[in-house]
């Protein structure tokens, strides 16, 4: 008697089968979206001056897209756009500025764009801030939150209207395998009484993004606007801008020499999921899902800590409490 071995099926918290692709983390965002015609689609891409962001807007625009970089290095934006211009040889990239670290500034981004008229096809949340010491939002929250996820959650939502007009919109919100440093800290989310520690406020805003897009999926799927989440991988960007030389030798980020260690990727590789979540028909119609090097992801292991979403940032319930949360901590 024989015996055949079935090929195990990978699946994710919500025991769904993982999406996956022909591509991994050597992908370039320009590669993901070889052979794509993305003429007439429109797209916002937060921080998209600079490193993945300009990347992400880089490759969008090269595939027909007209893109909008909001970001709140106006100058950097703006050199930004006239390079990519320059390369498509088509003037389908503008800048608007916001700040995120500003809710009136997010809201302000979001009505301006909506008055313009114009559906969203596509938004790729991906401006952040990582491990600063204490500093504080415009309203005072605890900046790696205010920035990462309240800011983003207030300028999406302003922008609902041009999203349903996108018919089919995807939104992408940038998480990070950081998550796995914290859950939510309901009881404290802007350090108010308990003391700071800047990787678990990294963790935790990373954590908020990751559960922006189910309860943004739940809400909103059924007009048609489905939110996808995902990890870029890392590259050596202005995100390590708050980290000392020594810091970032201590991890392991750079060698005594100062050279960048092959742990990292580069922004192109880095980009490629996000513009490959926000295009490809494999995830089309599609929400409430973490991906990493243009696949789903699994679940978290230890075994394996540097990929893989752990399951307080894919739970459903978790989601639905963070929205509460966050509709309070906006309203205070």
């Amino acid at each position: 008697m024989t015996s055949t071995t079935k090929e195990e099926v990978r699946l994710n918290w919500a025991g769904q089968e993982l999406i996956s692709s022909e591509f991994d983390a050597e992908t370039t965002a320009e590669q993901a979206l070889e052979g794509r015609d993305l003429t007439g689609k429109t797209a916002i891409v937060t921080g998209g001056g600079n490193g993945i962001g300009f990347e992400i807007s880089r490759a969008l625009a090269k595939a027909g897209a007209a893109i909008t970089i909001a970001d709140v290095d106006v100058a950097s934006a703006e050199a930004s756009a006239a390079k990519i211009n320059a390369e498509t040889g088509r003037e389908t990239v503008e800048t608007r500025e916001i700040d995120l670290a500003s809710l009136a500034s997010a809201q302000a981004f979001a009505d301006a764009y909506v008055a313009s008229g114009k559906p969203l096809d596509i938004l790729i949340n991906n401006a952040g801030v990582m491990a600063p010491p204490l500093k504080r939002t415009a309203e005072g929250h605890e900046l790696q939150l205010g920035i990462n996820h309240l800011g983003h959650y207030r300028m999406t939502m302003g922008l609902l209207p041009a999203l349903r007009a996108g018919n089919g919109a995807r939104v992408v919100t940038v998480s990070s395998i950081g998550h796995r440093r914290s859950d939510i800290l309901y009881d404290d989310p802007d350090y108010l009484t308990r003391p700071y520690d800047r990787w678990e406020a990294y963790g935790q805003s990373k954590t908020a993004c990751a559960l922006f897009a189910l309860g943004l999926t739940k809400r909103y799927s059924g007009d048609g606007i489905f939110a996808n989440t995902m990890n870029p991988g890392g590259s050596m960007t202005g995100l390590q801008r708050f980290l000392t030389d020594q810091e970032q030798r201590d991890l392991g980020w750079v060698d005594d020499q100062g050279n960048v260690t092959t742990r990292w990727r580069s922004p192109e590789q880095c980009a490629a999921t996000a513009v490959w979540i926000a295009t490809a028909p494999e995830t089309e119609g599609v929400g409430g899902r973490y991906f990493e090097e243009c696949n789903e992801s699994g679940p978290w292991h230890e075994d394996r800590p540097m990929n893989g979403v752990h399951a307080y940032a894919a739970s459903p319930e978790n989601a639905d409490r963070l929205w509460e949360l966050t509709e309070r901590l906006l309203a205070r």
